[in-house]
């Protein structure tokens, strides 16, 4: 099973917290990962950003919300413990603790109040009774990790639509771009040349591998809006043994089929296919078409700097 919702674990939580001594977030975590049999795979998953285990990110924020309704409180240096009230709620033998839970207590409803103000305050347009509820329904990370795949991947899209609306000129010299800004050769007048001319037998474009030229990468890149066949890919392979290349890299802006994947990894020459959607990616990842609009700094308590000598 997968780790569940950090609403799921609030209960077993909390009665983890039961015999009054104090625990750290590792050790609720291993706890729970064992009520809940999670495996070693599960337990190592990541949050989008790559930072932390999702199972921590969970015991983490639970934690947090625990400690605004006052269930627990901080006992020392990366530890906790629960507190008077904490008990109190666990001998009404509750069925389950989440959010709505949480809302008995009115230090938590200060807290959430203010959240919910800040929030409102930057949704602009949006209903807040939305905002709330998705606010309170994911761990505030994954509400930003969401938030940051859904403008990523509208991004994807706006890319593409673009790109397939300019001239095939324009799309050979934007491959050539991008792979110089991948690292791929030196300058852009020296690793890269857009051919695209007739009789190039089905070469638009050479790059340099690296800046001293020691091999060369052939380009073909097609503006497409249906499937590319494998049709195309057996040209592009003859083409490069035309050339005796070795290398070749194939971009376009829709996908392959799977005759023309299958005959890419069956050749000797190397030839990597990039569809659309690693189009974009790349783009974006390397800046090409693409300017920053806001800059996010997340910070973190440094609890060294709290520790008194």
């Amino acid at each position: 099973m997968a780790v569940p919702d950090f609403q799921t674990m609030m209960l077993p939580f909390l009665r983890f917290l039961s015999d009054r001594q104090e625990h750290a977030y590792g050790e609720l975590a291993t706890l729970l990962a064992e009520q809940y049999r999670l495996s070693q795979d599960e337990r190592a998953e990541m949050v989008p950003s790559g930072k932390q285990t999702r199972l921590i990110n969970r015991v983490h924020w639970i934690s947090t919300y625990f400690k605004k309704a006052q269930l627990v409180q901080t006992a020392s240096r990366g530890t906790f413990r629960i507190t008077a009230r904490g008990l109190e709620l666990l001998s009404r033998n509750p069925q389950k603790i989440d959010m709505k839970t949480l809302e008995e207590y009115p230090e938590y409803i200060a807290f959430r109040n203010q959240k919910n103000r800040k929030l409102e305050k930057s949704a602009g347009d949006h209903e807040p009774a939305q905002e709330v509820e998705w606010v309170e329904s994911k761990t505030p990370d994954e509400i930003l990790d969401g938030s940051y795949g859904t403008i990523r991947a509208n991004l994807m899209s706006e890319i593409l639509e673009k790109v397939k609306s300019c001239s095939p000129a324009f799309f050979e010299r934007l491959v050539v771009e991008l792979l110089v800004s991948m690292g791929y050769g030196g300058t852009l007048q020296d690793a890269g040349a857009a051919l695209g001319r007739s009789g190039d037998g089905g070469i638009d474009g050479i790059i340099k591998e690296d800046r001293l030229g020691l091999d060369v990468i052939y380009l073909q890149a097609k503006r497409w809006e249906n499937t590319v066949p494998g049709k195309e890919v057996r040209e592009f392979a003859g083409a490069l043994q035309w050339k005796r290349a070795k290398k070749g890299v194939f971009i376009t802006t829709s996908d392959y089929s799977k005759s023309a994947r299958e005959f890419a990894g069956s050749i000797d020459t190397k030839i990597i296919l990039i569809d659309g959607t690693e189009l974009a990616e790349l783009m974006i990842d390397y800046n090409v078409g693409v300017s920053v609009s806001n800059t996010y700094e997340i910070k973190k308590i440094d609890s060294d700097y709290f520790v008194e000598e």
